[in-house]
């Protein structure tokens, strides 16, 4: 009995360690991106995120490598927010947060322009730091929600545009690119990025699949609707996307302790004692399901706070398939693991992926189908 105790002592024990061995990434798909960078001190994931997609997608269309601003994007969608804040006399959502669909929107009425064109930096910054400017228009909007005269004046709209001016530039109207000159409309078509092109995509259940609808999250201020697709299908539409050479938008959840930049990692282990070794090493993961995917939205667990990019798909050691997500966070080793991006686990992904976006023509035939793209 002692020798049956200590054998299976023995194979406990040495499960333990199997279970415990550290990362072993193989790369399957990588696709082409831009570098890296940090979107600094501001909450402007959602355009940094949407614009190396959109510099992904230009590489896939034209083969250039073009670094375009994110800041631009920025400055053109404050008016709006600000726009949606008052008119709804402060009934509604005003932050740094947006969606990728704000960068499309934005895209379609303003064209794009190249970083070299606006950075967004006023002389001698070299870092991106919006707290004053967010304080400044959150106090102005709120004044004018509060209406102190009795009688709104038209002269808001201009003191936004001013601010906005002030900190991070005014619009440029023309530039030069490779010895050309471009307006931001004619640079986006030059760049071949057709607005209309691009769809976003969910999973939930609370509104009918195959159907359009406005996802209910506090960043969708724009009110921007989404096709909703069953879970698999969903991660299906994901795989595919990677498969034909298409790179993805990613709006998810990073508040999990289980997601560590700084590990590289973002896991979902099957047993909860394990949330904190897992980003060291391989453990068992959950399945995550629909319904558990539902249940964790309803109850807040899963929240729409932060968007990413990603552009490839790794197996560990086991098989396991990860995601390569481009994160804006920079590349600080200390602090950011695989030169800045993030390796999601399947199961990762099937519960914190809020939504995609995606060009529609990677979307699967039959899905798109459905979808009547």
């Amino acid at each position: 009995m002692r020798h049956l105790l200590f054998f299976f002592g023995i194979v406990c024990l040495s499960s333990s360690l199997l279970a415990q061995e550290p990362y072993k990434f193989n790369t399957v798909i990588d696709l082409e991106t831009t570098p890296v960078i940090s979107q600094g001190r501001t909450g402007t994931c959602w355009s940094f995120s949407s614009t190396s997609f959109l510099e992904s997608e230009v590489i896939r269309l034209t083969g250039k490598q073009v670094d375009l601003s994110e800041m631009y994007t920025v400055r053109n969608t404050y008016p709006k927010k600000a726009e949606n804040y008052v008119m709804r006399q402060g009934k509604a959502q005003f932050s740094e947060g947006g969606l990728a669909h704000d960068v499309i929107n934005s895209v379609a009425q303003y064209g794009l322009v190249p970083q070299l064109a606006y950075s967004g930096l006023l002389e001698n910054e070299d870092h991106h730091n919006h707290a004053e400017l967010v304080a400044v228009l959150k106090a102005m909007v709120e004044t004018y929600v509060d209406n102190p005269g009795r009688k709104l004046s038209k002269k808001w709209r201009t003191a936004v545009d001013a601010v906005l001016s002030a900190y991070i530039g005014e619009n440029p109207r023309s530039f030069n690119f490779q010895g050309k000159s471009y307006s931001p409309e004619s640079f986006r078509d030059m760049l071949k990025i057709v607005p209309q092109d691009y769809v976003s995509i969910t999973s939930f259940t609370h509104a009918p699949y195959y159907s359009e609808f406005i996802l209910n999250i506090p960043d969708n201020w724009s009110y921007g609707s989404f096709y909703n697709l069953p879970l698999d299908e969903f991660m299906q539409s994901i795989d595919h996307a990677l498969e034909k050479g298409f790179t993805v938008e990613l709006d998810c959840d990073v508040s999990e302790r289980t997601f560590s930049s700084k590990d590289g990692v973002a896991v979902i282990p099957a047993n909860s004692e394990n949330n904190i070794l897992a980003l060291q090493g391989v453990y068992p993961e959950m399945k995550v399901t629909q319904q558990y995917r539902q249940d964790e939205f309803e109850n807040f667990t899963t929240t729409d706070d932060h968007l990413m990019h990603i552009t490839g798909t790794l197996r560990d050691q086991n098989g396991t398939k990860y995601y390569k997500v481009k994160n804006s966070w920079g590349t600080d080793e200390s602090r950011n693991a695989n030169g800045g991006y993030v390796y999601f686990s399947e199961s990762y992904m099937r519960l914190k992926a809020i939504s995609i976006t995606v060009h529609k023509d990677a979307v699967p035939k039959e899905t798109s189908k459905r979808l009547n793209l």
